[in-house]
């Protein structure tokens, strides 16, 4: 059994009126994201259309009031935070994206026509990182979310900006599911999610936005 599968995400006792909401932003499009290839640790920077996509996103997140944001280190998702309002996002090292190993940069439709019963959840990747350590580190932001108090008592908004796969992880732990089953949630670039509570079920209230 997996790691993942068998550590399940730390519970949290929500505060009246619930617990913190776990906000997703995926950064804008890049190169790779428009061809298709697997973007890991290359660190690419946002096309113009990517940047433009990052600025739409504020006005989905402007009237939100943050009590703590993050950013993955890679420059794709720095930037989407400042141009999505906000430049002082703190770095968080365990938001990069999945080591794809030796599949970085090649575009995913190549993978699968070389062997068409290829699933990255479910074969993994080639000399990269292990589904199971990616969980790991999305489980690591999962606590630190669920930390986050504020002093009236109120919901804390938690805010990480970050990369697909990786978010699609997060999602998955936020709701004390296997890291594999990120494989259900679909989001494309510069999308807004928001995580929170069915009171005291974890649970997607928006996603995709």
């Amino acid at each position: 059994m997996s790691l993942t599968e068998s550590t399940p995400a730390p519970a949290v006792s929500p505060a009246i009126p619930g617990g913190p909401k776990l906000w997703l932003l995926r950064h804008g499009e890049t190169e790779w994201s428009r061809s298709g290839q697997y973007t890991g640790l290359t660190d690419l920077p946002l096309t113009e259309l990517g940047e433009t996509q990052a600025r739409s996103a504020q006005a989905t997140l402007s009237d939100v009031d943050f009590d703590l944001v993050l950013t993955s280190p890679l420059q794709r998702a720095r930037r989407t935070a400042a141009l999505a309002g906000f430049p002082e996002a703190q770095v968080e090292p365990n938001a990069v994206e999945w080591d794809y190993g030796d599949y970085e940069g090649i575009d995913s439709a190549v993978v699968r026509a070389q062997n068409p019963g290829y699933l990255i959840w479910d074969s993994g990747v080639p000399n990269g990182e292990a589904l199971e350590h990616v969980g790991a580190r999305a489980d690591e932001i999962v606590k630190r979310v669920r930390a986050v108090t504020r002093e009236d008592g109120a919901p804390a908004n938690v805010l990480v900006v970050a990369h697909g796969h990786f978010l699609r992880i997060l999602a998955a732990r936020w709701l004390d599911l296997p890291a594999s089953e990120g494989r259900h949630f679909v989001l494309g670039t510069a999308k807004v999610c928001t995580l929170g509570w069915d009171k005291k079920t974890p649970a997607v209230e928006q996603w995709g936005l």
